[in-house]
Order: C-alpha cells, then sequence, then structure tokens
C-alpha cells in the first residue's frame, strides 16, 4: 500500500514536469492535431493543438513504475511483461500518430496495418500466462479453464481495450478522466489481492492520467493522440488479465465499452437498413449534437465509470468473502 502511494505521487510529479516542456516543444515544432472533417464544426478551435501528449504519460509511467519496483524488491517476471506491452502499444500509437502529423490530415496507419501490430504485441501477455499455466477465467463462483484457447481471448480484450479508449479519445480530458477511475479499481484488486507488483504498475498510471489530465482538461493543452490512448487502452487490459480478473474488467471499463459499442451498433444500423441509431458516433459525438457542453459530457462519463469502479470493486470482494 506504502509503496503503491509513493509509485502513485512520483507519477504524478513527473507527468505535471515533463509536460511543461514537452508541450513548449511541440508547439515551437507545429505538431498539432488534425481534427476528422465529420467534427470539425464543431472543433474547429482544436484544429494544431499539439499531439502525441501520451510520450510523457508513458516515460512518467515507465519511471515510477520501474523505480518503485526496485523498491519494493516486486521485480516480478509479470510485471516486466506488463510494461514490456505497454512500451510496444505506445510504440504503435507513436507510428500512427507520426504518420497523421507527417502527412498533415486525420489519417494515420491503416486499420489493418494497426491491427495486426495490436495482435502481434497482445500475444506476448496471453503466452506468459500460457506457459505459466493461468489460464484459467473466473466470476463469482463460476470458474472455466480455456486453455489453449486462453491466447485468443486474451488478445480479443487487449486488442478491444486498446481501441476503445483510443475511440473515446474524442473530448478535453474525457479519455483521461475516465482512465483515472478505471485504474484506481484495479489498483485497489490489485493490493486487497496482495499483486504488489501489478498494483504499484497501476497506480503509476492512475496517477499518471491525473497530471496529465490538469494539461488535458478543456480548453486542452495537449491530446493523448493514438501513442497514449492505445498503450492506456493496453496497459488496462493487460493489468486485468495479469491481475486474473479478467471479466470484471467490463463494468469497470463501462464507458469505454459503451463508447466501442455505439460504434458498432451504428455501423451496423447503417450498412443493414441504411439507417443511423445515433446522431453521430462514438457516442460522445451524439450527446454534443443533442446540445450537451463538453464540460457536461465528461463529468457525467467520467462519473458514471467511477460509480461503475467501486461497484466493481465491491462486488469483487464479496464474490471473494474478503469484506
Amino acid at each position: 500500500m506504502i509503496m503503491t502511494s509513493v509509485c502513485m505521487l512520483i507519477a504524478l510529479v513527473l507527468t505535471l514536469l515533463l509536460g511543461v516542456p514537452y508541450i513548449a516543444l511541440m508547439k515551437k515544432k507545429m505538431y498539432g492535431q488534425y481534427i476528422r472533417e465529420e467534427v470539425a464544426k464543431m472543433h474547429a478551435g482544436k484544429e494544431k493543438t499539439p499531439t502525441t501528449g501520451g510520450v510523457f504519460i508513458i516515460v512518467s509511467i515507465l519511471l515510477a513504475s520501474l523505480l518503485v519496483l526496485f523498491m519494493a524488491e516486486a521485480t516480478t517476471t509479470r510485471a516486466f511483461v506488463i510494461l514490456m506491452t505497454f512500451v510496444f502499444y505506445a510504440i504503435t500509437g507513436f507510428q500512427d500518430d507520426f504518420k497523421k502529423i507527417k502527412g498533415h490530415k486525420n489519417e494515420g496507419l491503416s486499420a489493418k496495418g494497426k491491427l495486426m501490430l495490436q495482435i502481434a504485441v497482445s500475444m506476448l501477455p496471453a503466452f506468459y500466462l500460457i506457459f505459466a499455466s493461468q489460464t484459467q477465467i473466473t466470476l463469482f463462483n463460476f470458474s472455466f479453464d480455456l486453455g489453449w484457447f486462453y491466447p485468443v481471448f486474451a488478445v480479443f480484450m487487449i486488442v478491444g481495450a486498446s481501441n476503445a479508449v483510443n475511440l473515446t479519445d474524442g473530448l478535453d480530458g474525457l479519455a483521461s478522466s475516465c482512465s483515472i477511475f478505471a485504474f484506481l479499481a484495479c489498483t485497489v484488486i490489485c493490493l486487497l489481492n496482495k499483486q504488489v507488483d501489478i498494483a504499484i504498475i497501476s497506480g503509476a498510471a492512475c496517477a499518471s492520467c491525473v497530471g496529465f489530465l490538469y494539461y488535458n482538461k478543456k480548453p486542452a493543452k495537449i491530446f493523448m493522440g493514438d501513442t497514449g490512448s492505445l498503450a492506456l487502452g493496453g496497459l488496462l487490459a493487460v493489468i486485468a488479465i495479469m491481475g486474473k480478473f479478467e471479466l470484471w474488467l467490463i463494468p469497470i471499463a463501462t464507458i469505454f465499452i459503451c463508447e466501442t459499442v455505439s460504434v458498432m451498433i451504428q455501423i451496423t444500423s447503417f450498412k443493414l437498413f441504411g439507417k443511423r441509431v445515433f446522431k453521430m458516433t462514438p457516442i460522445h459525438h451524439h450527446f454534443e449534437l443533442l446540445g450537451w457542453s463538453e464540460n457536461k459530457i465528461v463529468i457525467v462519463f467520467a462519473l458514471i465509470n467511477a460509480f461503475m469502479g467501486l461497484l466493481s470493486v465491491c462486488l469483487y470482494f464479496l464474490s471473494r468473502g474478503l469484506f
């Protein structure tokens, strides 16, 4: 508990400190965000806002996690697998952001190319658990072993969570504020399960998102870009998988899942019936077009994720008989 708190403090301070020079550098180099044509009118003022803010989120999480893992003598193999997956996802996201910046438009890696990279990276934790013989998933009193099908399940979770956070990153402070509560819930679960190594990393991610929110709240001084959103989403899923509370990620990541499902519903409905269910997706844009202010959407969505995170923690430990 103490070492996790120390890690969170270090990550928070590092994020706040690194943000100042990084934003200044991005502004100097004119590395800004290019807005989707569909939302250009609503978000015209955000054009050229510096992006790739995920870089100093990743650096902060890595430095804080590694430092405290060594201090706490909690340098486990699974901790390094989590951090390696996190770094590789960050590299994938950075490639996407860099291509957008270089091309001066909101088109990065191809959807197929990005998906292939995400799948390849997510194989690392998936097969680690296969060889560690940890292929069971549990929910309440039900437990079943997926065996060699576990990698398919794990890859689906990691890639899905990564893209879900990426879809949510469409309003100032939305992805970062929702991530705070998701990582906080994971940190509490890991601490009470005595998984100190994972709790340290999760705590670092939670605190770094708090620090980033200082720069990302409306009006955003910088966006996290795919560098941050793909990496944070992947990290969230890997933490749940390595912590063996995989299915509990569903309520913990409620907002991220709703954003993704809204896109799936919209695409399916339009292809099958030629009609749109929502005014625009992901669903936060639907609420914008209904007249909700950006701040209202962020606050409501963050509060929903906070409530679901708290509910998830309570139900998880009630199911384990730990209360």
